[in-house]
């Protein structure tokens, strides 16, 4: 029997580790900091076609995809801020999917790959830091409610695994 996979998952769904040892946080931070080359790496190459391809039926473009990640990672990168600084702090959320709608995700991916490579070497920077206190500093979502950053990390390095296999996925399966 062949296994079929979800192709909204292509990495699997996110599976947080409670409390995870320096090796996870270490595979999270340069999964993270792998983001802006992998992503690069993912989109070499591609026509405006082809960026204008949804990634599954139903699902974005890999163009809104590009635009996603540098509007997540830029509110990640605040988040990150906002629990270093602040106890507990409430974040803002954001309607992503509508977000992906706005005019702005018709334009070309060069100024969202230049934002995510600013916002991941700030988050780089960050991360490099980190004592283990600083993985239990916490921000609250009004969804989730209270996340630590050790948790924060692990879903962060997630979601740039998770996009750009949205990618490479679709690259494989059209031949591209």
């Amino acid at each position: 029997m062949t296994e079929t996979r979800d192709p909204r998952y292509p990495v699997g769904r996110f599976k947080p580790v409670t409390n995870p040892g320096p090796d996870i946080r270490r595979q999270s931070i340069a999964d993270l900091a792998a983001l802006p080359a992998r992503l690069r790496a993912a989109v070499e190459g591609l026509s405006d076609g082809q960026l204008d391809t949804p990634y599954r039926e139903g699902g974005w473009t890999v163009r809104q995809v590009v635009h996603h990640l540098a509007d997540s990672h830029m509110n990640g990168l605040v988040r990150v801020k906002l629990a270093l600084t602040e106890d507990a702090p409430a974040i803002k959320p954001y309607k992503e999917a509508l977000w992906a709608e706005l005019p702005d995700t018709k334009l070309p991916i060069a100024p969202s790959l230049g934002i995510i490579d600013g916002v991941h070497a700030r988050l780089d920077a960050l991360l490099a830091t980190f004592e283990d206190s600083d993985y239990a500093r916490t921000f609250m979502h009004p969804d989730n409610g209270l996340t630590p950053l050790g948790t924060w990390v692990q879903l962060y390095g997630w979601h740039s695994r998770h996009h750009v296999a949205h990618i490479t996925e679709l690259r494989k399966t059209r031949g591209w």
